[in-house]
């Protein structure tokens, strides 16, 4: 299922708006709970709750690749602006197995492409169950800290470490959070983000 979510909260009218884009796959789309219960909406709650003028735009889509997300994200890039790009991209290539060169390449461009809109960059990364064995496991975690570091972005290293070894935390197939794991989630997100948001 494909999801295209828009979250963006209300602003008073005398503020000056900045936008943050959430730009994932169904860990950050909401899958399987409210939209409303989704950490990158959580996010757009908690920023209006403390009066500030960013507002959110979640773009993720369910089963989104890093090849399908750099297909649209100069598009999304020109539509929405954001002063922050939130990049959460990359699960569904490991759980696909495709090659971690090409995912890296296009998790590349696509920071380059935000860096171009004058966007900064969270990189949000993401490990894999021992089953994918060890080679291409730790290829693909490094591939993430290997980009943030050439291209001087941000990093989170694992977006679900705070509740991966918490199967409670857990929707029935094992996968997708939550939505009592979203607060969880956001709290994670947060520690990074916030040096973004100047």
């Amino acid at each position: 299922m494909f999801l295209w979510v828009l979250l963006v909260c209300s602003l008073p009218a005398h503020a000056v708006e900045k936008r943050i884009l959430v730009f994932g796959d169904s860990l950050s789309a909401g899958f399987g709970i409210a939209v409303s219960q989704s950490w990158p909406a959580l996010l757009g709650q908690r920023l209006q709750a403390n009066g500030s003028a960013t507002t959110v735009t979640n773009a993720s889509i369910s089963g989104e690749t890093t090849a399908g997300g750099r297909a649209r994200l100069d598009a999304a890039l020109a539509q929405f602006k954001p002063a922050v790009v939130i990049l959460a991209l990359g699960a569904n290539d490991g759980l696909r197995g495709l090659p971690v060169a090409a995912m890296k390449e296009n998790l590349a461009a696509m920071v380059v492409l935000a860096k171009k809109r004058q966007a900064r960059v969270l990189l949000v990364g993401m490990r894999l169950p021992p089953n994918y064995g060890p080679q291409y496991t730790e290829e693909f975690d490094a591939a993430f800290r290997d980009l943030a570091r050439r291209e001087k972005i941000a990093l989170l290293p694992f977006l679900l470490e705070p509740i991966a070894l918490d199967q409670k935390a857990f929707q029935p197939d094992g996968l997708h959070p939550t939505a009592a794991a979203q607060p969880k989630i956001l709290d994670h997100v947060w520690a990074a983000l916030k040096p973004l948001l100047g």
